[in-house]
């Protein structure tokens, strides 16, 4: 596939996108035909190790935080899933030929 066609994704770390580094692509094929419909970059190791750093300095806040908060936050969180559900319906069905 030409690099051009590459889908850009960036990873989500520390509540902000960012920007991957590496040189190696993931294939995303079409499970009715098999063609590769986009590469997506896969995470260096260093992006992972920072990913698991920022996330170990989150956990103690976060574990700290009433379940009631929690809950808030969860109960947002499928709110938005309800809310896009068509959108990741598609998505989930053109890269995995799920129905």
């Amino acid at each position: 596939m030409d690099t051009a066609a590459r889908l850009t994704l960036s990873h989500f770390v520390g509540g902000q996108m960012v920007e991957g580094g590496g040189d190696r692509f993931g294939d995303i094929y079409n499970p009715a035909t098999g063609e590769v419909t986009k590469q997506v970059p896969l995470a260096t190791a260093e992006e992972v190790r920072s990913g698991v750093a920022i996330a170990a300095e989150a956990f103690p806040s976060w574990s700290q935080t009433p379940p009631a908060r929690r809950a808030q936050v969860l109960f947002r969180y499928r709110e938005l899933l309800i809310e896009h559900m068509g959108e990741l319906a598609e998505i989930v069905s053109s890269e995995h030929g799920k129905t």
